[in-house]
């Protein structure tokens, strides 16, 4: 199976790594790097995005998450290995995803639980995060990017 598009291409490219230099931005805050795996791994399943499903399952693993954990994100409200604050962000992650299919968008609950676990730069880069992981996934469904073929830090 080949993708619709290459999105490496000089015109989709550049998009592409804009999108990429944010991410190494968000890489960098305080929002812990397992969280930010969650997220969007996470955001990656509810949008039927293999290609992302893939990458962050894997690098995930490589960053020392345990399969248990990896393999329980899509059931995650029923868990026990997540903390509070892990399921605040992932609680955002999901209403912020799913953002067309709530009238009222991402509710004060959901912000409030967050807001509680994180601090404002933090609430920021998860924020952004969950709109950049949503954006990549709409990428490559859109060009029906295969999946399988990542390798841990593919690109960079």
């Amino acid at each position: 199976m080949d993708a619709r598009l290459n999105l490496r291409t000089p015109g989709s490219g550049k998009i592409v790594n804009l999108l990429s230099s944010a991410d190494k931005v968000l890489k960098d805050s305080t929002l812990p790097a397992a969280t930010q795996e969650l997220v969007k791994l996470r955001a990656s399943q509810i949008n039927g995005c293999g290609f992302c499903t893939d990458m962050h399952s894997k690098d995930a693993a490589l960053a020392g998450e345990t399969s248990v954990r990896l393999n329980l994100v899509a059931a995650w409200r029923e868990a026990t290995v997540f903390t509070e604050a892990e399921r605040a962000a992932l609680e955002l992650t999901e209403q912020g995803t799913r953002i067309a299919d709530a009238a009222g968008g991402v509710s004060d609950e959901a912000w409030a639980d967050a807001a509680k676990h994180y601090d404002e730069e933090q609430l920021g880069a998860l924020v952004s995060l969950i709109a950049l992981i949503n954006a990549f996934n709409r990428l490559n469904v859109l060009v029906r990017q295969p999946a399988g073929s990542y390798q841990p830090g593919q690109f960079g």
